[in-house]
């Protein structure tokens, strides 16, 4: 069983910044893909950041110059770090770790609020 532990979310206004993690209870090393999804009000979970099985990252269009998806495999978490944000980012955030093809973990999701 691997449990995945997000912390780093909150309130902030727009412009400021936040460092998402997700602290897995195994070793990351060997993982094959990663990813951070959004799961905005009123709309379905969808995939903004992530890294490949090739290790190369991707954003959508609108994260894209603000936030990048990091990796700190001596404490077994992934980050993402999000920089200028917007109230439009306002979302509960999820990481997915998946270990090998179709074998894919959550974490318990995390509420980021950007508001004045």
């Amino acid at each position: 069983q691997v449990q995945l532990v997000q912390s780093g979310g909150g309130s902030v206004q727009p412009g400021g910044s936040l460092r998402l993690a997700c602290a897995a209870s195994v070793s990351i090393v060997g993982i094959y893909t990663m990813g951070w999804y959004a799961q905005f009000p009123g709309k379905q979970r969808e995939l903004v950041a992530g890294i490949t099985s090739a290790g190369s990252a991707h954003y959508v269009d609108f994260v894209k110059g603000r936030f990048t998806v990091s990796r700190d495999n001596a404490k077994n978490t992934v980050y993402l770090q999000m920089n200028s944000l917007k109230p439009e980012d306002t979302a509960v955030y999820y990481c997915n770790l998946e270990f090998r093809p179709r074998v894919h973990y959550w974490g318990q999701g995390t509420q980021v609020i950007v508001s004045s």
